[in-house]
């Protein structure tokens, strides 16, 4: 009797994997496989597949691998037909498998074949009936799906607690992508990055298929694409928005889940990466046979050429080969045990992001392939900076967070990597994984802190005011040590994870039943207001006050110390219906409804974004690239930053710890530290902001001496139309009226 270990399926033609298949099968017709071209003995780096001229000046493409205990290693190349040609990589250094083939150009198809022990309790999961993707593949043609051929185990077997362990013979080549052979040529000499400070900067969070699906200005062939967010229909509207950076959703080639695929679903979102070079082909529209970094690259020149970053929301914390019974797509055949953190019984995952697998980034091989990938994007890419998803796992030494990890220090040193913007979500789903506040300098990190609060306010659900006051100011509680400045927080009320700020104001509950889930799936702690009716309505009281408070939040996010981040659509009044976890949801649900800028009231709502951050932009003392002191720089007593209570006297530690629902917020325009590029001190007007979430009108007395004279209001949330500032101006010293659940913005005139 055989244990399961010793088991194996049934093996189908054609049986690759074996060595030298006679035929392959293709669309029913039997093809004779072509005869393996000679390979040289090439060079063990670069890593990934690198077309170039080689001896003699004979064209052709270095494959070089790093497959760490592996037995064999075999380029697979396949023609138009999908007729596979194998090549065997006899070169071994340093764990590298490589070889030059004469002949191999740009355009080229390929994936590798890796053999090895399969003894999953020890780790080791070779099997070279797996076509693999190689992990350095500039470029992917094809779209993953999940049939039972591509798990290097039976995902059948009637003992499901055993099925890992029994190795799966069929080939998998005919379902997955292959790799493309990219020919490296462009030098970027006419792109001109922005390089806008951080302090300057304001965030767009977008999705690239989504934000251009139903642009009606973008040619329907464009639609969903790179080439679409290039287009100048798209990169118009950034530019009237006035953001400075977009950030992109995972433009990473990524695999749909097995489950979404079941239920009819796709990942949406791309948290699912296979190929950390290779920029999707799902969002292309020139081609997937290495057209799709010629279209990236222009996109990333459009962009640079409006005056707007490019930022990407990179996953390199797991892959889309979740745990020991996901599929066997790339690095688990490659070296399992290389590539993964695996538990003290190897047969499992530690997965410390919820996704099944954690890649292991001590390793020197792994974080070598996420620095080769981070430089790749930068240097020949273009692109200006990331957000790193769940990046306390990369933070991870053996088990616990820490911030003299391996990876940070690369970071740290790099002399690409520690020019660009970094951003850390900081968090993950292990022990000890939230570090909001945590991250070392040269980081900046989305702080929830700042979310969690602004929606506690505005909710009227805070227990006093010192969070909102901390998290108005720059957060320096959580970011004022080791030289980092109020840029470190990335403010943000909402992000792609959770409702849109229209679904914030519309809805208490979560209403994810289109995904299949039974509602079971996103957070249930929304810290949203429904205004008094749940969903959508047809009482204009009630439209009428979600209205005002999107202007609140709104302004708020933008007058806030730190570094402001929006989600793409929020400034449209964009829905998802109050789905709170739209990762699955490629349609309407999840696209932007650009027709809702027909509408008044959300072009309007549009409007007053756009002068919000065109009062920013103006304004040194609104993105201050130093903490305030709080402390008085002159015989006047004027401090850079004051709070002041309903009554017009300033706060005291009585008042921080008293239930209110209203804050005044005084910014000195004379006290900004720092000089200009020509060592000229700055200098700016000065502000007082009052925020008022209770929902009666509240009287509030305006600052007299030394804080101003008189005070003009800029932006009185309270109105529907702000096309234009009230302009209204009131003397110091005297009593105003705030209407209820308002935000004004009066300078000091």
């Amino acid at each position: 009797m055989t244990s399961a270990a010793e088991q194996r399926a049934p093996a189908g033609e054609p049986t690759a994997g074996t060595g030298q298949p006679a035929a392959v099968v293709n669309g029913g017709v039997r093809h004779a496989v072509p005869p393996a071209p000679m390979v040289w003995p090439g060079a063990p780096t670069p890593l990934g597949a690198r077309f170039r001229v080689g001896p003699d000046g004979v064209a052709g493409t270095n494959f070089a691998l790093w497959a760490g205990g592996a037995e064999a290693v075999r380029v697979c190349l396949f023609d138009e037909h999908g007729r596979e040609t194998q090549v065997r990589l006899t070169e071994l250094t340093h764990e590298i498998w490589h070889g030059f083939v004469p002949g191999v150009m740009p355009g080229q198809r390929y994936g590798y074949r890796v053999d090895g022990r399969w003894d999953p309790w020890t780790g080791a999961r070779w099997n070279p009936a797996k076509l693999l993707l190689d992990p350095y593949a500039r470029a992917v043609d094809g779209e993953f799906g999940l049939p039972p051929e591509v798990y290097g185990h039976v995902r059948d077997w009637p003992q499901q607690h055993v099925a890992d362990t029994v190795r799966d013979d069929r080939d998998s080549a005919p379902y997955v992508p292959k790799g493309v052979v990219v020919d490296d040529d462009d030098d970027w000499e006419d792109d001109r990055r922005p390089k806008t400070p951080w302090a300057d900067s304001v965030l767009y969070e977008l999705h690239v298929r989504g934000f251009t699906k139903l642009h009606p200005g973008i040619p329907e062939e464009l639609r969903g694409t790179y080439a679409g967010l290039a287009h100048p229909a798209a990169v118009e509207h950034l530019v009237k928005l006035g953001v400075t950076a977009v950030e992109l959703l995972p433009v990473h080639q990524f695999a749909h889940e097995d489950h979404l695929l079941r239920r009819g679903l796709r990942n949406y979102w791309g948290y699912n990466s296979i190929g950390y070079f290779a920029p999707h082909a799902g969002y292309a529209a020139s081609g997937t046979t290495g057209q799709q970094v010629g279209e990236f690259k222009r996109m990333v020149r459009a962009l640079h050429a409006a005056g707007i970053e490019v930022i990407l929301d990179v996953v390199y914390n797991h892959t889309a080969e979740a745990g020991e019974l996901g599929p066997t797509l790339s690095l688990k055949g490659i070296d399992n045990r290389g590539y993964y953190r695996l538990q003290d019984d190897a047969r499992r995952y530690a997965d410390y992001t919820g996704c099944g697998n954690t890649l292991h980034v001590v390793q020197p091989q792994v974080l070598r392939l996420i620095t080769d990938s981070l430089r790749y994007w930068v240097t020949e890419m273009g692109v200006d900076g990331f957000r790193f998803d769940l990046a306390a796992a990369l933070a991870r030494s053996m088990h616990d967070v820490d911030m003299l990890s391996p990876f940070l220090a690369v970071i740290a040193q790099d002399p690409v990597l520690r020019r660009v913007k970094l951003i850390a979500e900081p968090w993950d789903i292990g022990s000890g994984g939230y570090q909001v506040g945590a991250f070392p300098p040269l980081w900046t990190e989305w702080n929830d802190r700042y979310r969690n609060a602004v929606r506690d306010f505005w909710r009227h659900a805070l227990p006093d005011v010192r969070e909102m006051g901390y998290r108005l100011s720059g957060s320096s509680d959580l970011y004022a040590w080791g030289g980092r400045r109020p840029y470190a927080s990335v403010n943000f009320v909402t992000a792609h994870d959770g409702f849109t700020l229209r679904d914030l104001v519309s809805y208490e509950r979560k209403h994810n039943e289109a995904n299949g889930e039974d509602n079971r799936d996103g957070t249930d702690d929304n810290r949203s207001w429904n205004c008094g009716a749940e969903g959508e309505t047809q009482d204009e009281g009630v439209r009428a006050l979600r209205r005002r408070q999107l202007r609140n939040l709104l302004t708020t996010l933008l007058l806030s110390t730190g570094v402001p981040m929006l989600v793409a659509g929020d400034e449209l009044g964009r829905t998802q219906g109050g789905n709170n976890n739209a990762y699955c949801q490629d349609n309407e649900i999840g696209w932007l409804d650009w027709s809702l800028l027909e509408e008044p009231g959300w072009r309007a709502l549009a409007d007053l974004t756009s002068r919000l951050i065109a009062l920013r932009h103006r304004h040194p003392v609104l993105h201050r690239r130093a903490f305030f002191s709080g402390r008085a720089h002159s015989a006047d007593g004027l401090r850079d930053l004051a709070w002041f209570t309903p009554r017009g006297t300033e706060m005291t530690e009585a008042d921080w710890y008293a239930p209110a629902a209203t804050l005044g917020m005084y910014l000195s325009g004379r006290d900004i530290p720092g000089r200009d590029e020509r060592g000229v001190p700055v200098v700016d007007d000065s502000f007082l902001a009052v925020l008022h979430a209770g929902d009666a009108p509240t009287a509030f007395v305006l600052p007299g001496t030394p804080w101003a004279e008189r005070y003009e209001v800029l932006v009185d949330t309270a109105r529907e139309d702000q096309a234009e500032p009230p302009g209204t101006v009131h003397p110091a010293g005297s009593e105003i009226t705030v209407p209820g659940r308002c935000v004004l913005l009066l300078k000091v005139v």
